[in-house]
């Protein structure tokens, strides 16, 4: 039936990885600022695009290098949400979430703005480190060592993230803290302060996708924008506010839009949003979600 090619077939797999390993960090920070405070964060994907200018400008102008970016980016970013939570999120905490989400749209949109004007909208490149270049010749492709580093790298951090909310004591606080913020507080637990920590480390997962997708897109004002409206749709997917989902959902749809570029090309745009309707027509709540 189809003549198929391998090592053109396991390429796309590998994108579709790649591409699908984005997503589910993106997606994560998503369902945790969503599900845990409630708040629709539509300047994630100008943050994903932060953290990868925060890499490049801390490589040219101050000479970080790559392994410090990693670690010092994801918590300047952090800290630019932690900023927005408190001064501009908090006073419209209690009102629909449509206000959020029209406020972190307008987040993005400065931010957007701002670094077309200081960088133009042509891409600018981000050396791979030496410690990561080459790769290995397995028998139906060729993999390079810093996309290998992206999906484990990635793994890591979801399956970490995802064990501390859901399996430790903190993970608990966190959500108690949200659901009954009234009881947490007769307990002497900060409420305020949970919800300010989780919406930056939500933001900081954003900045970390960004400081990984360095080398291998083109840092660039548009980058984020590219990738948000299919980030929100693998949110529904997966289930608004479903960590696992988040994760699972990413990944999964990265792989089934490398699968799609390799049989039918022409599809592979949105066959992550036809998964959508066909999702929300037979799960409402999504495919991990908890029906109201």
């Amino acid at each position: 039936m189809f003549d198929i090619n391998l090592f053109a077939l396991f390429g796309q797999l590998l994108i579709g990885l790649i591409n699908g390993s984005f997503y589910a960090l993106l997606a994560l920070g998503l369902a945790i600022i969503f599900g845990l405070l409630k708040v629709i964060n539509f300047s994630q994907g100008a943050l994903y695009m932060l953290g990868a200018f925060g890499a490049w400008m801390g490589l040219n102008y101050l000479g970080i290098s790559y392994w410090w970016a990693l670690f010092l980016v994801p918590l300047a970013v952090g800290a630019i949400g932690i900023l927005c939570e408190r001064f501009l999120i908090r006073p419209i905490a209690n009102e629909d979430h449509l206000y959020s989400l029209l406020l972190t749209f307008g987040v993005a949109l400065v931010l957007q703005g701002l670094f077309t004007h200081w960088y133009g909208s042509s891409g600018l490149p981000y050396a791979i480190p030496d410690e990561l270049k080459g790769g290995f010749r397995l028998p139906f492709m060729y993999l390079p060592t810093y996309r290998a580093w992206i999906i484990v790298i990635s793994l890591a951090v979801c399956l970490g993230t995802w064990l501390l909310i859901e399996k430790t004591k903190l993970g608990a606080y966190l959500r108690a803290g949200t659901e009954n913020p009234q009881l947490m507080q007769a307990f002497g637990i900060n409420v305020p302060l949970i919800v300010t920590l989780t919406y930056g480390f939500g933001v900081a997962l954003a900045g970390f996708a960004g400081v990984l997708a360095a080398p291998v897109y083109s840092v660039s004002p548009e980058m984020g924008s590219n990738i948000l409206i299919v980030v929100f749709a693998i949110v529904v997917i997966g289930g608004m506010g479903s960590i696992g989902g988040a994760i699972a959902t990413g990944l999964g749809m990265g792989v089934v839009e490398g699968l799609t570029k390799y049989f039918y090309p022409e599809a592979s745009n949105t066959v992550i949003f036809l998964v959508m309707v066909l999702v929300l027509l037979t799960k409402p709540a999504g495919l991990f979600g908890k029906e109201a």
